[in-house]
């Protein structure tokens, strides 16, 4: 079916920004642009570090808004104004959602989709409700893991979700997680992974810190922060027999919040020979260096669904991975990787040592795990599932707000 309507995703980071969100954003953005749609992307966050940090050094401006176009998809990048020091949350936010409606205004679109919910989720719920738009709301990970446990976002998140025309989860955990917290969304929300297109990796180039890897490649790729588990893969490393040459790479960055906790860490782990920390690099780049590693393991505490995972199956590598969200769901243990507990240093290095024990159980895991990417996790199968949702949002009948009876003095009288 070809839709010839106009949708607004509205996301709090869109490439070239780094980040899973903003890159699951663009690939279902050009999936719904190949389904007939006229779209638009608006990018804001609602979280303002950076405004305050300006208003600190004085650095005054009026909001605006920049719009560029990136393959047929018109994304548009929305300001708020930096009038005071004292500003609160709600003064930029309130400043974000007038550009959001002049956007509406403008172009007219015929359907909503918000993006991590938390963030840019109330923001586009309360425009559709107002306008009498459907909606969709795509919960992502962090939004219902985390941000849930936060007492002031609680009836916000669920007053979101009860108001979606459709909600969508990557994994069956967090859809349950939501139908547990807010029972309205249950007979209106579904969950599917994310998916990945195929690539060569072959003609990629050669990964900048290549020359320092030494022997057994034991890898992850990522933003690393609380959720990813790293802690639980230092120590599993650390018991490793003296004789066996490895390298342990994190492609990818700490991030900054919790820099000197992850500084400790690495040191504590006393490890600092056999790790290789690439910092930030390109996707290309964490691409070409997926190759490299013998073994990928992404012990995480929970995460959504990974797309490092994906372009880890992508690459035939053998996977350890927790059983956790989607990760738990797209990995058969035994079958094409193996599956541990989160939070168990003791299950990761079990599974390593077994891993680093029989190199032909880790070509066998990279071959099942590669068919299976192709199979299931084509944009084919995510597309058809967008589609599905986009013809149940649209037909959804969203309540129409009648206006409030005028007075007349006649009415009066």
């Amino acid at each position: 079916m070809i839709f010839q309507k106009k949708v607004c995703l509205t996301a709090q980071e869109f490439p070239p920004d780094v980040g899973g969100v903003g890159e699951s954003a663009k690939r279902i953005a050009l999936l719904l642009k190949d389904l007939g749609f006229e779209v638009h992307v608006a990018i804001f966050r609602s979280v303002f570090r950076k405004e305050r940090k300006l208003a600190e050094s004085g650095k005054w401006k009026r909001s605006h808004r920049m719009t560029t176009e990136q393959n047929g998809i018109f994304v548009h990048r929305l300001y708020p104004a930096i009038r005071s020091t004292i500003a609160r949350d709600q003064d930029y936010l309130m400043d974000v959602y007038g550009q959001l409606k002049n956007l509406h205004q403008q172009y007219q679109f015929d359907i909503l989709h918000a993006f991590f919910i938390n963030e840019t989720g109330f923001v586009t719920t309360m425009l559709a409700k107002e306008n009498n738009l459907p909606v969709i709301n795509s919960v992502r990970g962090a939004d219902l893991h985390k941000h849930i446990f936060d007492c002031q976002q609680q009836k916000q998140i669920a007053w979101t979700l009860e108001n979606s025309s459709w909600a969508t989860f990557v994994s069956q955990d967090l859809m349950k997680r939501a139908r547990l917290f807010a029972p309205g969304v249950t007979h209106k929300s579904s969950a599917f992974w994310n998916s990945i297109a195929p690539v060569d990796f072959d003609n990629l180039p050669t990964p900048s810190l290549v020359n320092r890897l030494k022997g057994l490649v034991i890898g992850s790729v990522g933003n690393f922060r609380d959720k990813k588990g790293v802690e639980y893969l230092l120590d599993a490393c650390q018991d490793f027999s003296s004789d066996l040459e490895f390298t342990l790479l994190f492609v990818g960055d700490f991030v900054a919040k919790e820099a000197e906790y992850w500084e400790q860490e690495l040191k504590n782990s006393g490890l600092s020979s056999h790790i290789v920390i690439t910092g930030q690099v390109s996707r290309e780049e964490a691409l070409a260096y997926l190759p490299h590693m013998d073994i990928f393991t992404i012990p995480s505490l929970n995460d959504g669904c990974p797309n490092a995972l994906l372009e880890a199956m992508l690459a035939e590598r053998a996977i350890v991975g927790t059983n956790v969200d989607a990760i738990g769901e797209i990995l058969g243990n035994g079958v094409n990787g193996l599956l541990i507990n989160p939070y168990s240093s003791t299950e990761l290095e079990a599974a390593l040592t077994l891993l680093i024990q029989q190199p032909l159980l880790r070509q066998r895991f990279g071959k099942a795990a590669k068919q299976l990417a192709l199979k299931k996790l084509s944009p084919n199968v995510e597309q058809l599932n967008w589609e599905l949702v986009y013809l149940k949002a649209l037909q959804s009948p969203e309540p129409q707000l009648t206006p409030e009876p005028q007075l007349s003095l006649a009415n009066i009288a």
